[in-house]
């Protein structure tokens, strides 16, 4: 964290007025939805908040809350929602021109602020965004990362970019295992997609992420917030020796924390049918499938999960998105209309409705953070098909760790195929003790889950004592 400090000027504002906050976040989908519910967790705390991303993340977002004290400062990153991604060299160019755009914008956002005495006493900012902390220890303002994917994964890039570098050499091999300090023993299959990539590498996110850890080592006690909780990942919190992390998660919508009832009144209802589908169905008989807002799977695994759903002869709910031209991808599959006799194809239905109504008994996912902290809190298996970056460590807590799902395997053809999905299924959805352990412990996380967003919850605590120290004011300069 950059602990320079404020101009008197701007000290003396912010004894008068509400502490203000400036939250920076890259355009994409999975970094929305966290930083809004964080946003609404300072706000409860007597925090005003500015959040900035580009015009491509706004276009994404069907209708902005209206909520007393979050304001919205978008700037335009020279696509405005209209990239089209044809290749992953295609994604650097879009990073480059954010990075860009966005290093003036909110330099200037800042010190227009300061000058209309509205001065932002901190910035925080996502994963990819370090640059955003750079533009404000330019300007004298704290600045904090707040980390989206699991700490888990935080510590594995911290060791990759720091004294164990040298673990991560020559290590392909399935069956190796690394050891790290605080984290279960991992073998190549488990890491994020990157850590194996050269340290000089042309990959932006690697290159981010390295600096981004440079940063912190450069800092003195620097601070990190972490959508987790205690309980999920205690060890991976607290292991670290430079960085203290703060578990102040899960930042997702409320509605998952309420209590266990399903309450068609508290949910904006955006669509009757598939809504009505799953009214008809049995407590814990349907399976739920959806891989993201940004995941596009190829149509070789669309036809292998198609022919795994069949074969387990169980109710599902697939949500397949259009394809970026508007093409409907369920069309490609061979076996459609037999799919559509046993469950139900849309292409977009709200996770919230779904994972919160009592028919859904799994839901298979790529295990993006978002996803899981949601089926988590939802006390619902899950069956995991990772398709990179930290999905792949992130499934490997919910199998070996947290044992609240099954991991699908990988065939040595480089596919999951339909006897597998219909094993892991099988399993999740099963009657048998194996069954039975997996939402035993779904309740199990989901509970605590619950219990950290309390009011006198871990979570709710830490962050609070963060806020005191360094947002409210109640620290000395």
């Amino acid at each position: 964290m950059n602990t320079s400090l404020l101009t008197t000027q701007n000290m003396k504002n912010l004894k008068n007025e509400k502490p203000h906050v400036l939250i920076a976040l890259f355009p994409g989908q999975g970094q929305i939805n966290p930083c809004l519910q964080f946003s609404k967790q300072l706000i409860n705390l007597g925090i005003e908040v500015t959040l900035t991303t580009s015009l491509s993340a706004f276009s994404k977002i069907k209708k902005l809350p209206n909520v007393e004290g979050l304001s919205f400062a978008p700037f335009s990153d020279g696509y405005d929602g209209k990239f089209q991604l044809s290749s992953v060299d295609d994604f650097h160019l879009f990073y480059s021109s954010v990075k860009s755009r966005g290093s003036k914008f909110i330099f200037n956002l800042i010190q227009s602020n300061a000058k209309n005495g509205t001065p932002f006493s901190h910035v925080i900012y996502t994963i990819i965004m370090e640059w955003v902390g750079l533009v404000a220890k330019k300007i004298n303002v704290p600045s904090t990362l707040f980390w989206i994917q699991p700490a888990t994964v935080f510590d594995v890039y911290y060791y990759r970019f720091t004294n164990y570098s040298d673990y991560f050499k020559n290590c392909t091999a399935k069956d190796k295992i690394i050891e790290l300090p605080g984290l279960p023993p991992l073998s190549p299959i488990d890491f994020p997609s990157f850590v194996f990539d050269d340290m000089e590498s042309t990959n932006w996110e690697v290159k981010s992420i390295k600096r981004q850890i440079e940063m912190l080592n450069s800092e003195e006690n620097p601070r990190v917030l972490v959508n987790t909780f205690d309980a999920l990942e205690f060890d991976a919190l607290r292991i670290l020796k430079h960085v203290t992390m703060v578990g102040i998660g899960p930042s997702i919508p409320s509605i998952f924390l309420d209590d266990d009832t399903f309450r068609a009144d508290m949910i904006e209802i955006s669509s009757k049918n598939y809504m009505d589908w799953l009214e008809s169905k049995d407590k814990g008989s349907v399976i739920y499938i959806a891989f993201g807002s940004y995941s596009e799977i190829s149509s070789q695994l669309m036809e292998e999960i198609g022919h795994g759903l069949l074969k387990c002869g169980r109710p599902f709910l697939w949500a397949i998105r259009e394809g970026q031209d508007g093409e409907k991808m369920e069309d490609k599959l061979s076996c459609k209309d037999e799919l559509e006799k046993q469950g139900k194809i849309v292409n977009w239905c709200s996770q919230v409705e779904v994972l919160k109504h009592p028919s859904v008994g799994c839901f298979l996912t790529h295990c993006g953070w978002n996803s899981t902290l949601e089926s988590i809190a939802s006390k619902v298996p899950i069956v995991a098909c990772p398709l990179w970056n930290d999905q792949v460590c992130n499934a490997k807590l919910i199998q070996d760790i947290w044992k609240n799902g099954v991991r699908v395997n990988v065939s040595e053809g480089g596919m999951v195929e339909r006897d597998e999905f219909n094993r892991c299924i099988t399993i999740a959805m099963g009657s048998d003790e194996e069954g039975e352990e997996l939402r035993r412990n779904a309740k199990k996380w989901s509970n605590l889950a619950k219990e950290a967003m309390k009011e006198n919850g871990t979570s709710s605590l830490k962050l609070k004592d963060f806020a005191n120290e360094f947002l409210l004011g109640h620290n000395e300069y």
